[in-house]
């Protein structure tokens, strides 16, 4: 297996989902897809991304510690807390919006809501751009279909979470004034970053085979950052059931792939 080539497609896969969310600007006038859809997608994702993050990350990090001769748990919980930490910071230094709110979290910037939200998205995605890489990463090392099935189902869930990113940033720039064309551009740049993120990190895992348990748990921690920071509460909005219903369906169907399967 060539590690390159399976990032670069799923990866591309997931930068595809990405634009075809944009592209939802060209189909809808004024308004947007069902919010239930909305909330349940992003629930699915959570669900998705929490179990990749145990099974396809945490736990591939632990076996490949203890095979290098060190003890599992501390690269493991080590790269999850620096992972957490970098999505913090970068919080911070990139404001994001959460609904219902008029200002943006964190340091105060001289941009309009549409650039930082566009910047908020994008910082998203540089995480889940890690993970993909060093899931396929992974799976190509060993030279494993098990690993390999476990890296594509992870970058399906990541692409389904994707499309409904990419229309978040498009449509609302169409309903603010800017062109569909723009507001389309604009929305699929924003995941060009996993493609990206993702071949970067398969050559420094390829570099440095001592880092790659603490890349994976790193990855790891950042994904689950982004799933309680952003997705979980985004799809419990209105109190409704159906954000938990997507979030069950997703880490089950993630569970089933990565360990019933396997």
């Amino acid at each position: 297996m060539n590690a390159f080539f399976l990032a670069s497609m799923g990866t591309s896969f997931t930068f595809a989902m990405t634009t075809l969310g944009a592209a939802t600007v060209f189909l809808f006038r004024k308004g947007a897809p069902s919010d239930r859809i909305h909330r349940c997608s992003l629930g699915f994702a959570a669900g998705v991304m929490i179990a990749a993050s145990v099974w396809s990350l945490l736990i591939p990090a632990i076996e490949k510690a203890e095979a290098l001769g060190k003890i599992g748990w501390i690269p493991a919980a080590g790269g999850f807390t620096l992972g957490v930490v970098f999505l913090m910071l970068l919080d911070k230094l990139l404001p994001a919006f959460h609904p219902g709110e008029d200002r943006p979290e964190g340091v105060k910037k001289s941009l309009g809501h549409s650039a930082m939200l566009v910047f908020a998205i994008t910082l998203h995605n540089i995480p889940e751009g890690m993970a993909e890489g060093l899931a396929f990463a992974l799976a190509a090392r060993d030279n494993s279909k098990v690993l390999l099935a476990a890296a594509i189902a992870l970058a399906v869930g990541m692409g389904i979470q994707n499309f409904p990113e990419g229309a978040a940033i498009s449509l609302p720039l169409m309903q603010s004034g800017m062109s569909r064309t723009r507001s389309f551009v604009y929305g699929m740049l924003s995941g060009i970053v996993e493609p990206i993120f993702g071949i970067l990190t398969v050559f420094i895992a390829g570099m440095a085979e001592a880092l790659l348990p603490w890349m994976l748990s790193f990855a790891a921690g950042a994904m689950l950052y982004v799933v309680v920071e952003e997705l979980i509460p985004e799809a419990k909005l209105s109190g409704s059931h159906i954000g938990t219903f997507g979030a069950m369906a997703g880490f089950l169907i993630m569970m089933i792939l990565d360990v019933a399967l396997g």
